[in-house]
């Protein structure tokens, strides 16, 4: 009942946004502002809070977060093998390998982490996350990279990387959070109750977002391929991890928020990227909202299946 009531809330969000969507109410002259204050303000404050008042020492865990970037690696190194075998243009191949991996842990994943694992695991899932993301961003510029035709691509590749690695808020609050955990440095009480409010703004406007961002307009003519990287997404990644975290001999509770980000969906990102870096942005869009949609159900099998 627990998984029930934490995953069907934030995906009736998702549904609400979609519908909301489609009747005028998040326009796409909204989505990107509201967008971009997630992102770079509701997001970082809700993460920097979470770890800032977090032991540090007692919630990092080295063998989790060397399992989960290993099983990101993994399911990398295997689905580009797959990917040389499969009909698809030069463009298609980078954003089908993208769609695979990169997962959507600060919109999607950060909320399952929060409702069904509470502040500990939000913040064990932050930590985790960190690391993550730069894996993430650092493959993704290198696939995209590699399959790019235009001729500017390898300049690009830097500078997004670099971007990635200095601007992304996502690295700098939990950077700045476990410096705070890390140091025992007191956060001032008007400070933090500033920082609680907005935080209370990020998750819910965030499913919105997701839910007003769903498109379906290209899936048919590459549904096979679409649902082959949501597979890849949703089974595949967290399954690894949970075999590596297995063979580590790891407690659940100690792995499951990295079992929470390796299944969390293809991130947005990915259609950012795709159009920056000459990839496929209708396929990753689609592979998005599909991933989005399927996650509601793969959800609950990992959280079910994983004691």
């Amino acid at each position: 009942m627990h998984i029930i009531n934490t995953i069907i809330p934030i995906f009736m969000l998702i549904v609400l946004g979609w519908f909301v969507g489609r009747r005028g109410f998040l326009p796409a002259t909204f989505l990107g502002p509201a967008n971009r204050l997630v992102f770079y303000l509701a997001i970082p404050a809700m993460i920097f809070r979470a770890l800032s008042k977090t032991d540090f020492h007692a919630e990092f865990d080295l063998q989790v977060v060397v399992g989960t970037l290993s099983a990101l690696m993994i399911v990398f190194a295997v689905t580009w093998g797959v990917c040389s075998m499969l009909h698809l243009k030069r463009g298609q191949r980078g954003t089908f390998i993208h769609t695979t991996f990169h997962g959507n842990l600060g919109y999607i994943g950060f909320a399952v982490a929060y409702y069904f694992l509470g502040d500990q695991g939000l913040a064990r899932a932050s930590i985790i996350a960190s690391f993550l993301i730069l894996l993430q961003n650092f493959l993704a510029v290198l696939v995209l990279q590699v399959y790019s035709s235009d001729a500017r691509s390898h300049f690009q590749g830097l500078r997004t990387m670099a971007l990635t690695i200095f601007g992304n808020p996502v690295i700098i609050s939990a950077v700045a959070g476990m410096l705070c955990s890390i140091f025992v440095v007191p956060v001032p009480l008007v400070i933090g109750r500033c920082l609680d409010i907005l935080s209370s703004l990020a998750l819910p406007l965030a499913l919105l977002i997701i839910g007003g961002s769903i498109s379906f307009s290209f899936m048919r003519s590459k549904m096979g391929f679409i649902l082959l990287a949501c597979m890849l997404k949703l089974i595949a990644l967290p399954c690894t991890g949970l075999v590596i975290f297995k063979f580590l001999d790891l407690a659940s509770g100690d792995y499951l928020p990295g079992i929470i980000l390796l299944a969390s969906p293809t991130a947005t990102v990915t259609y950012v990227m795709a159009k920056e870096m000459r990839g496929d942005p209708d396929f990753a869009n689609a592979a998005i909202s599909l991933c989005t949609i399927l996650s509601a159900g793969t959800f609950m099998l990992w959280l079910a299946f994983v004691p």
